[in-house]
């Protein structure tokens, strides 16, 4: 299965049978989400469609699924039908009844039992009172039945004695071409239903009519007459199967709507899981709240703020622990540095779950260093209790380490209680930190505590209410700070067994190594994860389970931002995660999301006026105006297959009048060029510029698409027009003197001229994008032009008709005398008729027949219109999910570098899995600023302390805004620790250089493979100038201090339930050392990186060897400047604020 194939478009999917497919990617190697493919073949169970037209979706279930759906949108449809019938019913009621005799008796009780059958199963089906599998199964064939009876029952009782063929032909057109636009049913049982009923409908009609005329059969006309009927038929049968194509197609691309609207809400909702269990494991849920609020805020209202956003919050009567791994240094040498990393990453592992547990908040690594804090931000009366179990606990989890790698490690806890400061600082990757004299304090407890015990200050001891045995501390003695400070210490007095308690507490007895030792058969001691080889490529192995306790923690928080869940998902949870393997389970799925749309459409208030149906809303309809139907065409070709069909039938029945040729000849090529105008837009490729231009326009401006469909129907109009009053000539002769001895011609046959209207009408109905408004307008143009010829123009062929068809019959002379009186103007007869004379009965057809198709337009643009609002609905959906990628790129990007985060995002991730890239060559750079802490103060005039912090979080800021100068895109901010700031270069995977696209270490110089370390000392003379600025700005004196130092480190996440980004090894360690032992305002390097930079022109300043713990003495330089301005592969040069121009 391919994946990524973006949002596909349903209906070019359905077109040209394309791959449907839903994917979220961020990353365009790596899916988000789910991607499920939806093939469209050409072909299907139906040989009455060409090839091209027989659309089926694979797989074969959702071809099922898509069945059910199409016959339940037709259960509305069906009830139309029934309305049609119930119309029929009354059409013959009332032509019985206006005449009524006793031989109409038997036709009035029929259609009065036939109308009380339509209205009982009109109820039935309207509320639901019959079992759904009958409703499907049984109904349509039922109607079909009714109906089919209620025509041949008038077409015998009606016309005794003297039938013709054309009897009912209308009728019989009509409900065949209803039966495809209304029956919820394939297409196959409908053309076969349709066929036997004009096939049983000719048959006895011929025979009737040849059996009753036997000694004046006139065989050729009768045959000419049948074929007449044969074409009806034939042409209502193939406009009919064209509209249950179009509605087959229209409905199937909603469907696919529907199914990507699903798809798009199951993304949405696992990537708004996956970003709150991303953001959440960084960062406290009243922080990311923040966040998300201000992301949502529109550009003018950010511009207006005067500092740049901090998200500081103060929390009091707090517990703050440090724990430090002593003998980490001598850990080092005895691992390897990947080695070593899986080491941090299983046993920070361990020590997030004991926070988990124990009601921590951890706060930050750093390097061996772990702290976290109790009591926030939920206040708890038992944080210092909480604190000192779990300083317990990583006493004991250290232990195992100690035991297995055979080095004397062991963890050095200090817990103070008291206040902080806690947020984050900067705009970009964002970490959650503390900050106040408090924080300063529990480090200075941990520094000055004792390897293997937990050393507790005075206020966290007063918090404890005699729940631990203590003994002196005595930390002044091992920390000046504590010592000045005149601060009491502790140390928890913990025996064996109560450790072991904590430890069976904690499920801690034991854990693989890198040396292979066995795993405890506890779940929550997992096996270590394998990391990334130094040629890059990712090993990992899989995980244990989490602790039952911890996923009952990680329970959907409903105060989080999510998106309305209409599907109730988070009810379907489990069934969701598995949807994308079960085809069977997404189908239900679907199939529910289906029923929900279709029932919140019911309920949901009307947005539409009564009488127009247009949206109340003028955007809306204006939206909807311009909505582009690429089934206009096809609309268009059933006008010319209707009029080729009325010329046939024309023809057929009036072969001598040259007026249904070039009629024919005429209205066919002014309907093949309104086609051609039409199919443009759909083929552009196969038709000039100028005609798409020309025919998109129509298809997008609304007068001019109910124009082009006046035209249309026009044309039929005029056409079938000319030819009635040209027969209308023919037949009274050139003088005007009767004609009426002709034999052939629409004497004989006048009403298949109305029945030529109907095919018009049915045309009418066939225009999309056309109001129902329009549609009844041209159908009472047609029905009217029409009547008024029956009524007056044809008033004589109509009457000669009449007399000539009941003259020799069974009818008494009286009732054909009293007929012609009834028909001639101005004179009433006195008794009833035994029939409606034909001129109003065909007139009242027409006028039953429009008022029908009236009811089917107004529920097909109901129809349109609910498509339409769904398919908006899946375009806004679309956005959210848009939305929420940029939400989550733009937070996750803040928190993670890029290509780390696509590494948590792209896939369902472990709690332990680890993430690590070797990196040979880069820069690493620390920028301190060390008199803030004079600067720092928690009196009230700054709100303790916040104010102060917001001046660094402007400073750290600006540090921040230089990072999108494209200049410096190759350095990655790694972190900020209180006022230092971190940053390194070249530690994306994919490029090491500024502007060079070799990415082979051997093809390139050493100038080009140092050049991002040359961007990383501008940058660091950048942050110098931008200081600079800001102490004049604020007049302030705040001054910074760098180190830098290049080489191979190792990058890595450690704990990857709580994603905590670094690097580690022997360069950041000296870069460190670099910044610690430097001079303010001076940056800091050892030889073999001045001797690199040198080379892009940097000015240094020799300083001379310093003694630098763990390294013994180095020989060192400040840089000052650099000398020329710094060129890049492609000749352009960029000017930095520190970099001097040569003059010369």
């Amino acid at each position: 299965m391919r994946r990524n194939q973006g949002f596909s478009d349903p209906e070019y999917s359905a077109e040209y049978s394309a791959e449907y497919s839903v994917s979220l990617p961020s990353d365009p190697d790596r899916g988000v989400g789910r991607t499920h493919e939806i093939s469209v073949r050409n072909s299907g169970s139906c040989l009455c469609l060409p090839r091209f037209m027989r659309l089926t979706f694979v797989p074969e279930s959702l071809e099922n699924l898509y069945q059910t759906y199409f016959k339940r949108q037709r259960h509305e449809t069906l009830l139309v039908l029934v309305i049609f019938a119930a119309l029929f019913d009354c059409y013959v009621v009332v032509m019985c009844a206006v005449v009524f005799s006793s031989d109409k008796l038997a036709a009035l009780v029929v259609a009065g039992v036939g109308l009380v059958l339509d209205v009982i199963l009109f109820l039935l089906c309207k509320k639901g009172l019959l079992p759904n599998r009958v409703t499907r199964k049984v109904v349509p064939y039922l109607l079909w039945l009714l109906i089919t009876a209620q025509v041949f029952s008038y077409l015998g009782l009606n016309f005794a004695h003297a039938h013709a063929a054309s009897d009912t032909v209308g009728w019989q057109a009509f409900f065949v071409f209803s039966f495809f636009i209304t029956l919820p049913l394939s297409l196959s049982p409908i053309v076969v239903i349709s066929a036997v009923s004009c096939v049983v409908h000719t048959l006895v009609l011929g025979v009737t009519v040849a059996q009753q005329q036997q000694d004046g059969l006139k065989g050729m006309q009768l045959l000419r007459e049948i074929l007449a009927n044969v074409f009806l038929y034939l042409c209502a049968i193939i406009v009919g199967i064209m509209s249950y194509y179009m509605a087959d197609r229209k409905h199937r691309k909603a469907f696919l709507e529907a199914r990507q609207s699903l798809e798009v809400k199951m993304n949405l909702e696992e990537q708004s899981q996956q970003q709150e269990n991303l953001m959440l494991s960084i960062l406290p849920k009243h922080v990311a709240d923040e966040m998300l609020k201000d992301m949502k805020k529109d550009e003018s209202q950010k511009d207006q703020q005067q500092f740049n956003t901090m998200y500081m919050y103060r929390h009091e009567n707090v517990s703050i622990l440090f724990a430090d791994i002593v003998g980490f240094t001598q850990l080092s040498s005895a691992c390897s540095a990947q080695e070593l990393v899986k080491l941090l990453n299983e046993l920070f592992a361990r020590f997030d779950k004991l926070a988990a547990k124990y009601h921590q908040l951890r706060i930050k690594i750093l390097g061996d260093c772990y702290y976290c804090i109790c009591g926030l931000p939920d206040y708890r009366e038992d944080h210092a209790v909480c604190s000192i179990l779990m300083g317990l606990a990583m006493v004991e989890a250290i232990s195992y380490v100690r035991e297995k790698t055979k080095t004397g490690v062991d963890m050095r806890v200090g817990v103070h209680t008291g206040t902080v400061l806690g947020g984050v600082l900067g705009q970009k990757r964002w970490q959650y930190d503390v900050w106040s004299t408090d924080v300063t304090v529990a480090n200075k407890m941990e520094a000055g505590g004792i390897p293997g015990r937990v050393h507790i200050s005075q206020s966290t001891l007063d918090c404890l209410k005699g729940e631990f045995d203590v003994e002196p501390g005595d930390g002044g003695s091992r920390c000046d700070y504590l010592d000045e400070k005149g601060i009491e210490t502790y140390l928890v007095i913990a025996s064996k067994p109560e450790v072991k308690k904590t430890a069976t507490q904690n499920g801690l007895n034991g854990s693989a190594l890198p040396n292979g030792a066995p795993t405890s058969s506890k779940p929550s001691s997992p096996a270590l994860i394998g990391t990334k080889e130094p040629n890059g490529s990712v090993h990992t192995n899989g995980s244990t389970s989490e602790e039952p306790e911890e996923q009952d923690g990680q329970a959907d928080n409903p105060s989080f931002p999510n998106p309305r869940r209409r599907l109730r998902l988070q009810d379907l949870a489990d069934r969701v995660v598995d949807a994308s393997e079960d085809e069977h389970e997404l189908n239900q799925l679907l199939n529910e999301a289906l029923l929900e749309r279709e029932s919140a459409q019911v309920v949901k208030k009307r947005n539409t006026f009564l009488l127009s149906m247009r949206f109340m809303d003028p955007e809306m309809e204006t939206r909807y105006s311009v909505e582009k139907e690429k089934q206009s065409g096809a609309a268009f070709s059933c006008s010319c297959v209707v009029l080729l069909c009325t010329a046939l039938v024309e023809i057929l029945i009036d072969p001598w009048l040259m007026t249904n040729y070039v009629t024919f000849v005429v209205g066919e090529v002014l309907l093949l060029i309104l086609t051609i105008c039409s199919l443009a837009a759909i083929f552009p490729r196969a038709f000039p510029k100028k005609l798409v231009a020309f025919s998109t326009w129509i298809d997008r401006t609304r007068w001019a698409r109910n124009t082009w469909a006046m035209l249309a129907i026009f044309i039929l109009v005029m056409a079938n027009t000319v030819d009635m009053l040209s027969c209308l000539q023919y037949s009274t002769g050139p003088n005007g003197t009767a004609g009426m001895e002709t034999e052939d011609g629409c004497m004989e046959n006048p009403k298949y001229y109305n029945y030529v209207a109907v095919l018009s009408l049915i045309a009418t109905i066939m225009l999309v994008q056309v109001s129902h408004m329009v549609k009844l307008t041209l159908m009472l143009l047609i029905t009217g032009a029409v009547a008024i010829i029956n009524i007056y123009a044809w008033r004589p062929i109509f009457d000669e008709y009449d007399r000539v068809r009941f003259q020799g019959h069974d009818f008494p002379t009286v009732a054909v005398e009293k007929m012609q009186i009834f028909s001639t103007p101005g004179l009433n007869g006195t008794d009833r008729l035994s029939l409606v004379p034909s001129k109003y009965s065909m007139t009242a057809m027409l006028f039953v027949m429009m008022l029908s198709f009236y009811c089917f337009s107004r529920h097909v643009e109901t129809l349109a219109r609910t498509l339409f609002l769904w398919k908006i609905e899946v375009h806004e959906q679309k956005e959210r999910v848009y939305e929420m990628r940029r939400w989550n790129e733009a937070l996750v990007t803040n928190m993670l570098p890029e290509h780390v985060a696509r590494h948590f995002l792209g896939s369902k991730k472990r709690d332990e899995e680890l993430y690590s890239q070797s990196y040979d060559e880069i820069g690493v750079m620390f920028a301190s600023l060390p008199n803030f802490a004079d600067f720092y103060t928690e009196e009230s005039i700054n709100n303790g302390g916040i104010e102060c912090l917001r001046f660094l979080n402007e400073i750290i800021s600006d540090f921040d805004s230089l990072l999108d100068n494209p200049k410096f895109r190759i350095i990655t901010k790694i972190k900020t620790i209180g006022s230092t700031y971190m940053a390194a270069s070249g530690v994306t995977p994919d490029v090491n250089t500024n502007g060079f696209t070799s990415s082979n270490k051997e093809d390139k110089s050493d100038k080009e493979r140092w050049q991002h370390l040359a961007d990383l000392a501008d940058f660091a003379l950048a942050m110098k100038d931008t200081l600079t600025n800001i102490n004049n700005q604020s007049f302030n004196n705040f001054m910074l201090r760098i180190g830098m130092n290049k080489g191979g480190v190792l990058a890595g996440v450690i704990g990857a339930r709580k994603p905590h980004y670094d690097i580690w090894g022997n360069t950041v360690n000296v870069a460190s050392r670099m910044e610690s032992t430097g001079v303010m305002g001076n940056i800091q390097v050892v030889e073999e990186t001045q001797a690199i930079l040198r080379e892009y022109g940097f000015r240094f300043v020799r300083r001379g060897p310093i003694f630098v713990k763990g390294k013994g003495e180095l020989l060192t330089f400040f840089l000052k400047g650099r000398e020329k301005p710094a060129t890049f592969p492609n000749g352009s040069s960029v000017t930095l604020p520190h970099q001097v121009l040569d003059s010369s």
